[in-house]
């Protein structure tokens, strides 16, 4: 059968793009319900503790305009969120883990009595000894918060024979590093509404990334089943991977003010109250250690990771076990052996963020990289060109790789775009000059440990004027996923772009795909989408050949102008939808995909632990002002081996977003927790990146096409902030001759070493 060609109209804009800057996007803040109340939470002061009563739990109630207090006790299913394992507390029972935990929920007329009112609560409590820092929590007498001596989750590598490999090396390097919470801020904070059913059943509207986990959890939580559970995806301003569990919790406390009330109640966080209470990048501490030849090959590398999971364990196993398989960084080392672990504290738990788990990972390792190649009096590009991953490479977990892998070539583009040389500017006047550069590999979705999330199914449906519906379970948060899923179906069918709609998700309305997470949802909800699409475009087929007197495969068709052609002739695409309808043909098909394949063998660490990885160079230039110690980053090349770019613009701009946030994460975002308490939760106090912060970045697309891919797509969501901050503290480093090993490097932090220097 011939192959469909596709279009390459990457000029093309956005599917979503006209609603949003023009004001019609209805966001969660948008969506109004008759008679509605407003929920808030009153929280714990403490970060550990019992806490006794609300005093004025009555007089609460009774102030204006409050219409139901709820407290764990009145949780009508189980008091637990479901994340990856059951300890997160919908309402805390008693004990608290965190300052700012939720112990009891408040729905009032107005928002402003909502909060009033939860600001009012008194505790009587009894303050328990607390820990809050993850190699603390990890000593025989810590403070025991949870998991097995303080452990969310343990991970280990197991490759070769390290002591072997140190002692053939003739150079080791060792190093650790460090790194801080990170906040998300997305534009837009948590919020839900919640709206009771007259059946009994309960319909939950959010900004979300997982409307299926919210699911799962409202089902915990309510005692209602499946059936009687809607849950709608709003508009989303953003996640970056906090609004993937936390959006269970205050769709869980806004179901339960509902059905206490039986009328809607919606719950919208203010900057703070997100800042204190949601999820965070996990704060790390890595050490790694390399070995190598004279001739600069990698004998053996030695790695400890241990983050800090907070008060539960949510995510951590997830992000912990990333962080084990690519600490070894991107390169083919006979001999690995490495450790990872999730540590319980009395902070705020800590969950998905932009290449979870593999960010704080890659920067101990890149960073290292650089101080091998330093040893080694070895250009770092070549010592890097000397050891990574190619055709027939095996990584940490002896997994052979095989097709797709443009590792060399992002490495050599992102290099010769910035014309990277060693000691740019070193010996300059008060604004110093350097470059700096980092490698990655990025396993495609969740993997082995997350076996049961990969899947995705799809459903295409065509209409009788030749409108197609797309309905999938993964969700538009502002990466541009519906324009991939509209671009597959409309090259499948070769129908025109704007002929596609994809679905808002809603549980009652689409499939499973499994969570909007890992970079998956253009390999993993793509491949379900052009199955579908495929299963259509075969009856259309059949039907544009008996209507010209061929065989199916001898129809081409051509989506660049929506015809169905062979050499007898050709019908337009509106064409066969019409005479498809009036043969009663089925227009519509259901497509699936799950990956298959991936294996981790949990004492040793070997296996495949992902089936397709994506790889990219980091090239960078900064400026070091050596009397404010403020570092501004000039010009960034970034080169990704995506496997096939289904839309160009949203490629590029996936890499520049993630450029920017990763500046963030290296240079300005500075969480600050005094005793377990955020001291600085506004967007005055924590420095994110502006307009004014972004560099030039450069995106560079390398295409090495994948088979299980569609079209060759891999996927491309978090790679570009995984390598970045390494660049940067390399290019720091070659600017000043000082290596900083934490995040971020704040220019009191350069300020203070150079003072060092000049004494």
């Amino acid at each position: 059968m011939k192959e469909t060609k596709r279009v390459k109209r990457d000029s093309d804009i956005r599917v979503d793009a006209r609603i949003k800057v023009s004001g019609k996007a209805r966001f969660i803040e948008d969506v109004e319900f008759a008679n509605m109340l407003h929920g808030a939470t009153i929280r714990s002061p403490i970060p550990h503790g019992r806490i006794a009563s609300i005093v004025n739990l009555e007089k609460i109630r009774n102030m204006p305009g409050v219409r139901a207090v709820v407290t764990a006790n009145d949780i009508p299913g189980e008091n637990i969120v479901p994340f990856v394992k059951q300890d997160y507390p919908c309402l805390a029972p008693d004990e608290v883990k965190f300052h700012g935990q939720a112990v009891a929920l408040v729905a009032a007329e107005t928002v402003e009595e909502a909060r009033s009112a939860a600001r009012s609560a008194e505790f009587e409590y009894e303050e328990y000894p607390a820990v809050f820092d993850a190699v603390q929590a990890m000593k025989p007498d810590a403070v025991h918060v949870g998991g097995e001596d303080n452990v969310h989750s343990y991970f280990r590598i197991r490759k070769g024979d390290v002591d072997k490999g140190f002692r053939e090396a003739d150079v080791i390097v060792e190093g650790v590093f460090n790194n801080k919470h990170q906040v998300h801020c997305y534009l837009e904070n948590q919020g839900v509404v919640a709206v009771p059913e007259s059946g009994g059943g309960i319909s939950v509207y959010g900004s979300m990334q997982c409307p299926f986990y919210v699911q799962n959890a409202l089902v915990k939580v309510t005692g209602i089943r499946y059936s009687g559970i809607k849950v709608v995806q709003t508009v989303t301003g953003g996640g970056f991977g906090g609004k993937e569990d936390v959006p269970s919790i205050l769709a869980s406390h806004a179901a339960l003010l509902a059905l206490r009330t039986q009328r809607p109640v919606r719950i919208i966080y203010d900057r703070e109250e997100d800042f204190i209470s949601m999820s965070k990048r996990h704060p790390a501490r890595t050490r790694v250690k390399y070995g190598a030849t004279k001739e600069g090959k990698i004998t053996a590398c030695e790695a400890e990771y241990i983050v800090n999971g907070g008060a539960f364990c949510t995510l951590s196993p997830i992000v912990a076990w990333r962080g084990v398989v690519h600490i070894s960084g991107p390169y083919d080392i006979p001999n690995v052996k490495a450790d990872s672990y999730a540590m319980a504290t009395n902070t705020v738990p800590c969950g998905a963020f932009r290449g979870f788990g593999q960010t704080q990972a890659n920067f101990a390792n890149e960073c290292l990289m650089d101080e091998l190649a330093e040893k080694l009096d070895m250009d770092p590009v070549e010592l890097r060109k000397r050891n990574i991953l190619k055709t027939g490479s095996r990584t940490s977990t002896g997994q052979v790789i095989g097709e797709s892998c443009g590792l060399e070539e992002t490495l050599i583009k992102a290099a010769e775009k910035i014309n990277f040389k060693q000691h740019f500017g070193r010996d300059k006047g008060i604004r110093k000059k350097g470059m700096g550069i980092s490698t990655t590999f990025y396993g495609v979705g969740l993997g082995a440990e997350g076996e049961y999330f990969a899947k995705a199914g799809a459903q295409v449906y065509v209409k009788e004027d030749g409108s197609v519906i797309v309905a999938i379970g993964n969700v538009e948060m502002g990466q541009g996923s519906n324009t991939v899923f509209n671009r597959i179906c409309a090259d499948t069918l070769g129908c025109p772009y704007e002929s596609v709609e994809v679905l808002q998700p809603d549980t009652t309305r689409v499939p499973d795909s499994g969570p909007t997470v890992a970079s998956r949802s253009t390999m993993v909800g793509g491949r379900a989408v052009l199955d579908a699409a495929r299963q259509v475009c075969d009856t259309f087929r059949k039907v544009a050949a008996d209507k010209l007197g061929v065989k199916p495969f001898d129809i081409e068709v051509d989506a660049v102008d929506s015809r169905y052609r062979c050499s007898r002739g050709e019908m337009s695409y509106f064409e066969v939808v019409n005479e498809a309808y009036r043969r009663r043909e089925k227009v519509a098909a259901q497509g699936w995909y799950r990956v298959e394949g991936c294996t981790f063998d949990q004492e040793t660490g070997q296996g495949n632990p992902y089936s397709v990885y994506t790889y990219s160079a980091n090239a960078c230039e900064v400026e070091v002002d050596t009397e404010t110690g403020q570092v501004t980053v000039t010009k960034f090349a970034a080169a990704h081996d995506i496997g096939k770019a289904i839309h160009m613009i949203s490629a590029e701009g996936q890499i520049q977003g993630g450029t920017v946030q990763a500046i963030g994460y290296a240079l300005h975002e500075n969480l600050v927790l005094e005793n377990g308490r955020i001291l600085n939760p506004s967007l005055t106090g924590y420095t994110v990146p502006t307009s004014l912060d972004a560099c030039d970045v450069i995106p560079i697309i390398v295409e090495h096409p994948h088979g299980e891919g569609p079209f060759g797509a891999k996927g491309l969501g978090e790679p570009p902030m995984i390598g970045s901050a390494a660049a940067i503290l390399n290019a720091i480093y070659d600017a000043t001759g000082i290596r900083f090993r934490h995040t971020p490097c704040l220019p009191e932090d350069i300020v203070k070493e150079l003072s060092k220097l000049s004494i």
